[in-house]
């Protein structure tokens, strides 16, 4: 992974940021992709082309991703009602 002001070679792939992205975040981002990655490879045993393993390890991602802000919602959802209840007693 090799980086400039607004270039990340990611997997040989240069992605190009906007002025102002915490380009610290976007590299710790990046070598993570870049090690996970390998990881997969090394468990696939060369047996999944590049994409495959890229596109799997993006949707898990995201999947991740989604159950994680579910799970924030539902909290505060929670927190609101329970909120809403109380004030609902106190009147």
């Amino acid at each position: 992974m090799t980086t400039n002001s607004s270039v990340l070679k990611v997997l040989g792939v240069d992605i190009r940021f906007k002025s102002g992205v915490n380009l610290e975040r976007a590299r710790q981002a990046a070598q993570l992709v870049e090690d996970r990655y390998t990881e997969q490879k090394q468990r696939s045993a060369g047996g999944q082309s590049k994409e495959t393993v890229i596109l799997t390890f993006l949707a898990l991602g995201l999947a991740d991703d989604l159950l994680q802000a579910k799970n924030k919602i539902e909290a505060l959802e929670s927190g609101m009602a329970s909120l809403l209840e109380k004030i609902e007693k106190s009147e």
